[in-house]
């Protein structure tokens, strides 16, 4: 992919040079990592293991960007994407890498990141694989930018690397098949009302229950997850692999329990209460917090349709957490799912003010994971960290971290 020189540097490549690299390892975002005479070179769409021609786009302070231009020895994990636009369009970072690769980098990027960032040594179990690894996702949110002369433009996603270049994309193969089968009646719906529309917008296209779509973020949608029935409106976050879930809330059930002594269950993310009620059966009691009203709402009404009554859902300050949690600490575990910028510290000091037997921390980031860990790990000490690869073709992941109070 040609790209434009803006205020180029020219030191230490020229511009649109080309070079032999041998790629040594991946970055977490999926790029290739190799160096010229010490000076590291990121190179995409290339392998660990692989030697490559690839031509210079940007030299920064103490690194440069390739893009490839061939493939000169090939790793032998390399596999054909199944995506045509694989390279161009930048929501998947790893279909050229074989499934088994790609969790075991998942897997040593854990590892790394752990010990580069807060000197933490544990083992990191192998991710645990999504049953689907095309096909999987349970929602996907095209854009367009403003139509030109009544005219629409891609529908799609953002071009790699650009922040503004959107390419289209009439099918996206790690979407569901009922979302695919939606997306070309939804393009043409767009595409005929393009002088309505006075500036560029996001769609939506979400699995629910029967095989039915929903487009509009305002529906109720519904998923299921074991043998319990979740309500949310369809533009609310809720996790977007139906087929790992049950697994995956399976694990951060029986890692909040542990090996026994804890009878309360403390939810302090809960959204629509996904981790809360499939787990609340196995406590006492159990107690669902979130600082979204309409979450809440959703919460308690899925735990009216499966039937849980031990399990209460608060709406909570977060300057005040904890404060209507009136469960004994040393029997009591808190799960949290934070979103991608972590915790903050003030809710990290009332979480080990609080001091829980035991949490189960819950992110799809592990770099802002890691860095919560840095103040956890002085009262806490880790016991088990499981990734979950909800995201396969790409470079996110969810890892599960469960500590207990030393």
């Amino acid at each position: 992919m040609s790209r434009k020189a803006i205020r180029f540097n020219a030191t230490p490549f020229a511009y649109h040079q080309e070079l032999e690299i041998e790629i040594d390892s991946l970055t977490n975002l999926g790029k290739g990592v190799g160096r010229v005479n010490d000076w590291v070179v990121f190179v995409s769409q290339s392998l660990p293991g692989e030697r490559v021609l690839a031509r210079v786009f940007r030299n920064s302070a103490s690194f440069s960007e390739a893009d490839l231009v061939s493939v000169i020895r090939a790793s032998p994990d390399r596999v054909e994407p199944l995506c045509p636009i694989f390279g161009q369009c930048g929501g998947c970072q790893y279909q050229n890498l074989s499934y088994p690769a790609q969790l075991q980098w998942k897997r040593d990027q854990v590892a790394e990141l752990l010990q580069r960032m807060a000197g933490i040594d544990f083992p990191v179990s192998p991710p645990h694989p999504s049953p689907l690894t095309y096909g999987y996702r349970s929602k996907i949110t095209p854009h367009f930018q403003k139509p030109k002369n009544g005219e629409m433009g891609p529908i799609g996603f953002l071009l790699d690397g650009r922040m503004q270049q959107i390419i289209d994309v009439p099918n996206c193969p790690i979407a569901s098949e009922t979302i695919n089968a939606t997306l070309p009646r939804i393009r043409r719906e767009v595409t005929a009302n393009a002088r309505s529309f006075k500036k560029g917008a996001t769609l939506l296209l979400r699995d629910s229950l029967d095989g039915y779509v929903c487009t509009d973020p305002t529906e109720m949608c519904e998923q299921q997850v074991g043998d319990l029935k979740f309500s949310f409106h369809a533009g609310e976050f809720f996790q977007n692999n139906p087929h790992i879930l049950p697994d995956f809330a399976d694990h951060v059930k029986r890692e909040a329990l542990g090996d026994g002594g804890v009878t309360h269950l403390v939810d302090a993310y809960c959204g629509s209460g996904l981790f809360c009620l499939s787990s609340a059966r196995e406590f006492e009691s159990a107690v669902g917090i979130e600082i979204s009203e309409s979450s809440i709402d959703w919460a308690k009404r899925n735990a009216s349709q499966n039937g849980i009554t031990n399990c209460r859902f608060i709406h909570g300050d977060a300057s005040q957490i904890f404060a209507e949690v009136s469960f004994p600490p040393a029997k009591t575990a808190v799960v949290i799912d934070p979103p991608r910028k972590g915790s903050n510290p003030e809710f990290l000091e009332q979480l080990v003010t609080f001091g829980p037997r035991r949490i189960v921390y819950v992110s799809c980031n592990p770099s802002t994971q890691i860095r919560d860990l840095e103040i956890l790990k002085e009262p806490y000490r880790i016991t088990n960290i499981q990734p979950f690869d909800l995201f396969p073709q790409t470079k996110h992941l969810e890892c599960v971290v469960t500590l207990e109070k030393k």
